[in-house]
């Protein structure tokens, strides 16, 4: 599914008015029945006690006045609460509040800063307040009684819908502005906006339901939108068909280049990731000394490749790249970095690999560390190459503070992506999956229970083994994360909040498989 910007959005409304000739009215009045259809299917006792309409000026107000006089034509409690004089309304958001005057709809005008004062208390009589407020448009600081209004809204016991966008929250980046509208659900018109899947404005944005208010298709395709949300249908679309004639040959071989002494669990978990997206056949290529280790705990299916160490240290020497020149040969894809060490020689391993290997290849781990010493390594790569970066290696990569990768996550995934001609997998609640032609995705879940060691060594091995299939690099990321996060997501479900592994999580595969192909 498309994610757009304020700007794309105001476009394609512009359009469908002006060169479609669909009257914003028509548009108006779809979206404040998808508010309140929504409403009653997410909250339909919480409704029967009553609903606060909180409108402010311009059209998300416009929305506000359909869903009350809705709301008062099936007979349940309404009261609007009008945040700007009356003068201020103009076109199709001055017609629904005419109506809803015609029609003796409960409201009042709430335009002094004095008059908000004790408003939580007013609003504690509803079951339902809808946030009506300012939707899409707001690019500067909430003030005055807008502000007022909102605390009193997040003081609040009520149920809270916000119509299209949480008030308050950038549309554009999910940044707050002064104060934002805490929703438990958000309906939003015609494509999710990208302040709904960005931190912190995702975490205002409660539940995401998609309202079509009859934007033609036509020109939501002729638009070059270059952002999605990662979403079932989209994922499906991606798949490659399995060939019922196919054997292990035909799915491709994986190489894992992972885990030194005292982190052979990476490898294990690299390996189980892989082998949970349906590659042909896995290779891990790691040190001797933690061979005997290797075998005992990663998957039995997983052959090996012992790479020379220093007995003494356990690190790979740098003869391991003649080893790995020819461990290469035959493979469609590798993983480099988990747990495979930092040491000099580790280091001068890496760096060969990331460089000259000419299969595709996810860096991740160690990897990525070795990386930020000196990122024009991969400029040059003569294979295409997926970065996974948490944010403190994405950090190192840029030279930032982890802060500051958080404070701005899909711009400094698109710069990294630009800037190295790489995929970037930037890890994290809502990850970021970044393109060098600037088409992104983001995955639109934040679970907590994820964070936990070998996590992210499972997902480098679901993308590396949906790379060993020929699939390209920038959809191996997308589907690796989607079905990532939908297994920790079923776990959630079927096991509790948090308590299950990194291990069970890839030893889920295969039901998330069922589920998404049915």
């Amino acid at each position: 599914m498309k994610v757009v910007t304020s700007a794309e959005m105001q476009a394609l409304d512009r359009e469908t008015i002006e060169d479609f000739g669909i009257p914003g009215l028509i548009l108006m009045e779809k979206a404040g029945l998808g508010v309140y259809s929504f409403m009653m299917k997410h909250f339909p006792l919480e409704t029967q006690k009553g609903v606060a309409v909180v409108a402010g000026p311009g059209n998300n107000g416009g929305d506000g006045f359909v869903v009350a006089r809705l709301l008062h034509h099936h007979g349940q409690r309404v009261k609007v609460f009008i945040l700007s004089p009356r003068e201020k309304f103009k076109g199709d958001a001055l017609t629904n509040l005419e109506i809803i005057e015609r029609l003796g709809v409960d409201h009042t005008y709430l335009t002094g800063e004095d008059e908000i004062e004790g408003f939580h208390n007013t609003l504690k009589g509803y079951g339902v307040v809808v946030d009506a407020i300012f939707g899409t448009g707001l690019s500067r600081a909430v003030g005055g009684r807008f502000l007022r209004a909102i605390d009193a809204i997040n003081r609040g016991d009520a149920r809270v819908v916000a119509i299209d966008i949480a008030s308050g929250i950038s549309s554009d980046d999910g940044s707050i502005l002064g104060t934002a509208v805490e929703a438990d659900l958000t309906v939003t018109m015609a494509l999710p906006k990208l302040g709904h899947v960005l931190p912190p404005g995702a975490f205002h944005t409660g539940i995401l339901e998609v309202v079509d208010i009859g934007i033609p298709k036509v020109a939501i395709n002729d638009h070059d939108i270059k952002g999605e949300i990662l979403t079932q249908e989209g994922i499906k679309s991606k798949l490659k068909e399995r060939p019922p004639w196919g054997h292990k040959g035909t799915f491709g071989h994986l190489l894992i280049v992972s885990g030194s002494r005292g982190k052979t669990g990476a490898s294990a978990l690299c390996a189980m990731g892989a082998l949970g997206v349906g590659p042909g056949l896995i290779t891990i290529a790691s040190p001797t000394s933690s061979q005997e280790t290797i075998s005992k705990i990663a998957p039995v299916e997983a052959m090996t490749l012992w790479l020379d160490c220093d007995e003494e240290s356990g690190e790979v020497t740098e003869s391991a790249i003649y080893q790995l020149e020819e461990g290469l040969k035959g493979k469609k894809a590798a993983v480099v970095g988990p747990g495979l060490g930092l040491g000099t020689r580790s280091r001068k391993v890496q760096e060969w690999l990331m460089k000259n290997a000419e299969a595709p290849m996810v860096v991740d781990a160690d990897a990525l560390t070795t990386l930020s010493r000196d990122i024009s390594l991969i400029k040059d790569a003569k294979g295409p190459r997926v970065l996974t970066p948490h944010p403190g290696e994405m950090a190192r990569l840029l030279g930032c503070t982890t802060k500051e990768v958080q404070g701005a996550r899909l711009d400094h995934a698109l710069s990294l992506a630009r800037e190295l001609g790489a995929i970037i997998v930037l890890k994290g609640a809502y990850t970021v999956i970044a393109s060098p032609t600037g088409r992104f995705s983001i995955d639109p879940t934040a679970n907590p229970a994820m964070g936990q060691g070998g996590m992210g060594d499972t997902l480098s091995g679901m993308i590396g083994g949906l790379l060993a299939q020929g699939y390209d690099p920038f959809h191996a990321a997308q589907i690796g994360v989607y079905l990532h996060s939908q297994s920790a997501k079923m776990l959630t479900q079927s096991r509790g909040p948090v308590g299950f592994s990194a291990s069970e999580l890839a030893r889920n595969l295969p039901c998330v498989w069922r589920q998404l192909i049915g």
